[in-house]
């Protein structure tokens, strides 16, 4: 079940994809396609935890893991998804050691954390694998902590050196609002930036992450230090779809439509 933990720690190239739509169709899409993770968005996405459990049950059976971006980085949302199943926590704008530790901690079973200990629920096969969940789910879960200011930047090194953090996952819009420069992802303040987080993790022997704006970009963020590489979303690729499909379909109705202005009886 915790595999893909395995692979982000052995720093293997991962490829996901974000799921904002809130639809266990659409999920059971994009994982079939081939990605080695979802992260299905409950922070700005269209849905709620009440339909994140269908999502997981659409992609159970693709191979694809499950990181969820909880809302806050508050104890009950880390439970709520927690004992659904999922492979892995995503936490946002976390900018400081601390609040890294308060993530690990809401994670963890204590004495360790303070998860809460439960037996009839998902994750513990509604309490026929119990014990070798509660065995494994500490150093099983990913754990990814979203940079996403100049302050989580400055502190980089030590949110990577917090025991229990795998992943140092940049926000690149939210990053680019916090140094000014808005969407402006080939910008110089925002590379440098992001070669900082990489710096860390890896001194930290973790992991590099980053919503890639551009699939084309792969070998810049592979050179770079990055690993963990969810590319755009679900909705992302369905307007784009849609968009592209309209945009062919305009071009062939003028051309047919020309060609008749200049051959009108053929």
């Amino acid at each position: 079940m915790f595999e893909i933990r395995r692979r982000v720690l052995n720093h293997d190239v991962v490829f996901g994809s974000f799921i904002n739509l809130g639809s266990p169709l659409t999920a059971e899409i994009v994982a079939m396609a081939g990605f080695d993770f979802l992260l299905i968005d409950l922070e700005h996405g269209a849905g709620y935890e009440a339909h994140l459990l269908g999502q997981l049950q659409a992609i159970a059976h693709t191979g694809a893991a499950s990181v969820v971006r909880v809302e806050a980085n508050d104890r009950p949302r880390f439970h709520r998804v927690l004992d659904l199943g999922v492979q892995g926590i995503m936490i946002p704008h976390v900018d400081t050691a601390e609040q890294a530790k308060h993530a690990i901690a809401n994670m963890r079973y204590p004495p360790a954390g303070v998860r809460g200990v439960a037996i009839s629920n998902r994750a513990c096969g509604f309490g026929s694998n119990f014990a070798e969940y509660f065995k494994n789910a500490d150093q099983g879960l990913l754990a990814v902590m979203q940079i996403e200011s100049t302050e989580a930047v400055e502190n980089a090194e030590a949110i990577a050196a917090v025991d229990g953090v795998d992943v140092l996952f940049v926000g690149p819009l939210d990053l680019s609002h916090s140094l000014g420069i808005t969407a402006q992802f080939d910008h110089p303040k925002l590379l440098e930036a992001c070669r900082k987080v990489a710096r860390a993790a890896e001194s930290a022997g973790k992991t590099a992450g980053i919503l890639m704006p551009k699939a084309e970009d792969f070998a810049m963020w592979f050179g770079m230090g990055y690993r963990f590489l969810p590319c755009y979303s679900d909705g992302g690729m369905l307007n784009t779809a849609a968009r592209n499909l309209y945009k062919t379909l305009h071009t062939a109705k003028e051309k047919a439509l020309a060609l008749t202005e200049v051959h009108p009886h053929s």
